[in-house]
């Protein structure tokens, strides 16, 4: 039977894990090195549907489920990370940004570790064009059937990101949309790094943070949906390789 003392040490960790995200090991010297402290931490996450993760210095309480209270609805991230203005289909569209941020990062969803060390914003951006584009291929139809399968607005993200670019008779114009995208990846860099999942590294330089590398290892690309996700942006990109290594 568990002593007192080792339930009150767990739940003061516990309590500090809920309130701030995360607690450095060395202020948690005894989750590091007692079993039974740290089973009590991951029993009182688990009741709130959310787990303990481990990494580098830092220990971490992430939700699992929407049902969580720590979960970050949409309303919270449209009055936290986007623009007052900003409509539902901004939500989507910041949800394919972190989507395709983390697909460059990573050959395909069985690949552990990551490919790359950093991207830039711009690289980002020319990286989601790329991915756009590569959904109009799919065709409105296929796209539907997917919308049903995902929950996924493809289509409505298609059309508000065409949006901001739908005049086109002058650079001067041009530029001026092609800045309002790349507004809308520096929302997607804001979100990324107060989550603690995007660190910057340099001049214009991301890099993926140990907390999102063991998310993605341990919970993202094992949750089917999200490879699903992954399959229909980058899919078509792995069948035209496979066909052009065909005709060799």
């Amino acid at each position: 039977m568990l002593n007192q003392d080792t339930v009150i040490e767990a739940f003061k960790i516990f309590a500090k894990l809920s309130a701030e995200g995360e607690v450095k090991k060395s202020d948690a010297r005894l989750f590091v090195s007692d079993d039974e402290v740290r089973g009590l931490v991951s029993q009182f996450a688990g009741e709130v549907d959310c787990t303990i993760l481990s990494a580098g210095d830092d220990i971490f309480m992430v939700p699992l489920t929407k049902n969580s209270i720590y979960h970050l609805t949409n309303d919270q991230i449209k009055r936290d990370y986007l623009p007052s203005r900003a409509l539902n289909m901004d939500i989507y569209i910041l949800y394919l940004l972190i989507v395709v941020f983390i697909g460059e990062f990573y050959d395909s969803y069985q690949t552990p570790e990551p490919t790359r060390d950093f991207i830039s914003t711009t690289s980002w951006l020319e990286s989601v064009n790329e991915r756009i584009e590569g959904l109009k291929q799919l065709g409105e139809e296929r796209l539907k059937e997917l919308e049903m399968t995902f929950e996924y607005n493809w289509l409505g993200i298609i059309k508000r990101w065409d949006a901001m670019d739908n005049i086109k008779e002058n650079v001067v114009r041009q530029t001026a949309h092609s800045n309002v995208r790349l507004s809308h990846i520096n929302h997607a860099k804001k979100f990324l790094i107060a989550q603690k999942l995007v660190q910057e590294i340099g001049m214009d330089e991301l890099a993926l943070t140990q907390k999102a590398k063991v998310i993605v290892q341990k919970y993202y690309m094992e949750y089917e949906y999200n490879r699903g996700i992954l399959e229909v942006i980058y899919g078509m990109e792995h069948q035209e390789g496979e066909a052009h290594a065909n005709d060799l």
